[in-house]
């Protein structure tokens, strides 16, 4: 199942929307069949391990990191196939998460006499899908947010200027957040103030040229908070692309954008902001699994505000910017019992700086 998950990591950057799976299949103790999903409409991983072991997968066992399916999606039932090539064990990491069909292809290899058994590494099955879980789960996507600091706590001096906080290495792992992502998502006052693209770019990647070609194939969605339609079509954020437009702005002001190719998607909340959580409930509804918010304090502190933030990657920068620099967050507190509490689940050196990942952590009781 290790080697499985393995596998599955391999599609990290490119199954959306569909979860990460591997499969590897070992007959007399020796792997005879490998596979691993790598992009939506194409084989899943099970039918790539069958391939691979041809006649050798009769009498063998499967290991599989995820439920095996057992609907007609855009491929035939992976069960099915697992069944008329003669398998004779099936070892899942962890059911479908979908609630609608959870345990049925397990349920299809038991009637077909076929041993059936899962939970095997299931953690680490979970955490190698959040966003996919999740989005079936509780019908919103997994929310990371990025941010970069200075050792003082400050993202950009007074005047806007943020470029550049981190060292190279450090924004070779931030593009690689990108290219995971489903949706990498934004703000007006970041795309003016640093002329921002929020594109994938290849050479930065430090991937494998495999790797490096799925990315290329499946970029993220660029989504565009800009309530009051204060990013030109000229900036360089548009010249990159289609781009979804996230506005409250009137249906007259909408329409330059829309006949330059972008889609626009009104969603105000009764405050006259953009109503985030309900923007997050409809991408969910699109497809997307993984959101990736890259802005500023304002944006990132309304996302932390409304407790919409599964997990922070906050790299620091071993600088000072000084007291009038602005700060990581727009998050006015007042008393410390009401401070944000998280918890750090890594921290590590990447070149000189450091990355650290938290998570907000649940309050008493829950």
């Amino acid at each position: 199942m290790a080697r499985a998950l393995e596998l599955a990591r391999k599609g990290i950057y490119s199954t959306h929307p569909n979860p990460r799976v591997g499969c590897v299949i070992v007959r007399e103790g020796k792997i005879v069949g490998e596979g691993w999903h790598a992009r939506a409409g194409e084989p899943h991983a099970e039918v790539h391990a069958l391939r691979q072991a041809g006649d050798k997968a009769r009498g063998a066992t499967a290991y599989v990191t995820l439920e095996p399916c057992s609907h007609f999606g855009r491929t035939p039932p992976c069960a099915d196939a697992l069944i008329s090539a003669g398998v004779s064990r099936v070892v899942a990491a962890m059911q479908d998460p979908n609630p609608d069909v959870g345990g049925h292809g397990l349920l299809r290899l038991m009637n077909a006499g076929i041993a059936v058994q899962s939970g095997v590494l299931e953690a680490e099955a979970r955490a190698l899908n959040k966003g996919f879980l999740k989005r079936m789960e509780k019908g919103l996507p997994y929310v990371r947010v990025k941010l970069a600091m200075s050792l003082d706590g400050r993202t950009a001096m007074a005047s806007g200027e943020s470029q550049w906080i981190t060292g190279p290495e450090a924004r070779a792992a931030v593009q690689r957040l990108r290219a995971q992502s489903s949706v990498v998502l934004t703000g007006a006052d970041t795309v003016l103030a640093d002329r921002a693209r929020l594109t994938v770019r290849p050479d930065e990647l430090g991937l494998n040229a495999e790797l490096t070609a799925l990315c290329v194939t499946r970029p993220p969605l660029r989504v565009l908070i800009d309530g009051r339609l204060r990013v030109p079509l000229t900036a360089p954020f548009f010249q990159e692309g289609r781009a979804l437009v996230v506005t409250c702005a009137a249906a007259s002001a909408r329409v330059r954008y829309h006949e330059e190719g972008h889609e626009m998607l009104a969603m105000a909340s009764t405050a006259g902001h953009v109503d985030l959580r309900k923007l997050l409930v409809e991408l969910a509804s699109r497809g997307v699994n993984d959101v990736l918010v890259e802005a500023g304090p304002r944006l990132a502190g309304a996302f932390t505000r409304l407790g919409l933030v599964d997990e922070y990657q906050i790299f620091i920068a071993g600088k000072f910017m000084g007291s009038s620099a602005r700060p990581l967050l727009d998050l006015p507190l007042s008393h410390m019992s009401e401070a944000k509490e998280l918890q750090i689940v890594e921290m590590r050196a990447v070149g000189n700086d450091w990355r650290v990942i938290a998570v907000p952590r649940p309050a008493p009781g829950v």
